[in-house]
């Protein structure tokens, strides 16, 4: 039997990692949700109060909430194109989720200290938080530079290969949220405007696709 056809126990177990990656993705993002749920109004407050008051933690929470989303959609991508996995993937994989499982916490905190004005407390959390999306970003794309060096982990359909400039979205996106890291300390008014820089990157970078090329 050739090497090439897949076992229904390989299958099974592609199955069952982007089962499980979806799953750990999902109580992540319902996660942020929960440090505003205790956001209710007190004695003569009204609803607006309570938003505006609490602005910090509602920003994080919807930005975390897009950029998650973002990511996950990218992820699904790579991990629906694999017929197999080997153990560097798998690894690569649970430390992709390690950061998605942290990414709430670090929200919460950067959101609470953003509200209060906490000075260097507040910038350190920020550097943290954005820290951890450059991890994120560039562990997503270790996972697809090893797929294309492995081309025998995926389905092999020509016209599967994310290349041009997209083919680096991963890098340039955790160089971005590296650079807002920095610049949260050294300067967080400035910093609270980089965010914005997400959307033509996200444009120039949305994934094309043609014929592969072999890793290099």
């Amino acid at each position: 039997m050739s090497g090439s056809v897949r076992s229904p126990r390989s299958e099974r177990s592609v199955e069952r990692l982007v089962s499980f990656t979806d799953g750990v993705v999902a109580v992540a993002i319902t996660l942020l949700a929960l440090p505003l749920v205790d956001l209710l109004p007190e004695s003569g407050q009204s609803a607006w109060d309570v938003v505006s008051g609490n602005s910090g933690p509602i920003i994080a929470f919807v930005f975390t909430f897009a950029v998650v989303a973002i990511m996950w959609s990218a992820h699904n991508r790579v991990l629906n194109g694999i017929v197999d996995y080997d153990a560097t993937l798998f690894w690569l994989n649970l430390g992709w989720l390690a950061g998605i499982v942290l990414l709430p916490w670090f929200s919460n905190l950067y959101g609470a200290t953003e509200m209060l004005g906490t000075g260097a407390d507040g910038a350190g959390a920020g550097a943290v938080y954005w820290t951890t999306l450059a991890y994120i970003s560039l562990v997503g794309w270790g996972m697809s530079v090893h797929l294309r060096r492995h081309p025998e982990l995926e389905a092999g359909t020509d016209d599967a290969a994310v290349h041009g400039p997209s083919a680096l979205r991963g890098l340039v996106f955790a160089a971005w949220f590296l650079l807002t890291a920095v610049v949260s300390v050294v300067a967080p008014d400035v910093a609270s405007w980089l965010p914005l820089g997400i959307i033509p990157l996200s444009i120039w970078l949305r994934p094309t696709y043609g014929a592969r090329v072999p890793a290099a």
